[in-house]
């Protein structure tokens, strides 16, 4: 079977726990119109796991991922480095996050290993920057005109 994943690697062992965390989580997501539940753990500096699931909203354009959620929280308590995520889906092979949570974990490592599981045992690793290539970073919004060299964002 041909994987959607571009450079995929062997899964890291460590990150089994990761998996585990997003595949029992999955479970608590609210997707009633796609049933697509989807469940992400992501392991911030220090070990710590923050976790989300997919929450759906009749509006479409409100629905909010399950990796933007673990983020979210992440970010809300204070956390920045962040070392690896595991995202769970019922599909096969796992699916890959969409755009809108690429673009926002590579906001803060566009190292990321990510580990995609099913709950068939299926595990495909990539890192981040495999599945969005040439990210616009923050670093995109430094030293341009009428912005002081080397300022952040």
């Amino acid at each position: 079977m041909t994987s959607r994943v571009p450079h995929p690697m062997a899964p890291d062992p460590s990150l089994e726990s990761l998996a585990q965390a997003a595949l029992d989580v999955r479970e608590g997501a609210y997707a009633p119109y796609s049933r697509f539940l989807v469940g992400a753990a992501l392991r911030v500096e220090g070990g710590r796991v923050f976790t989300g699931v997919n929450v759906e909203n009749a509006t479409y354009g409100l629905t909010v991922c399950a990796e933007r959620t673990a983020v979210l929280k992440a970010v809300s308590e204070g956390f920045r480095v962040f070392e690896a995520i595991a995202i769970a889906t019922d599909h096969d092979p796992p699916a890959t996050p969409c755009g809108l949570c690429r673009q926002t974990l590579a906001e803060f490592a566009l190292d990321l290993p990510i580990l995609l599981v099913n709950p068939k045992g299926r595990r495909v690793q990539v890192h981040l920057a495999a599945l969005l290539p040439q990210a616009f970073r923050p670093s995109d919004l430094l030293d341009r005109p009428g912005r002081p060299s080397g300022s952040q964002p």
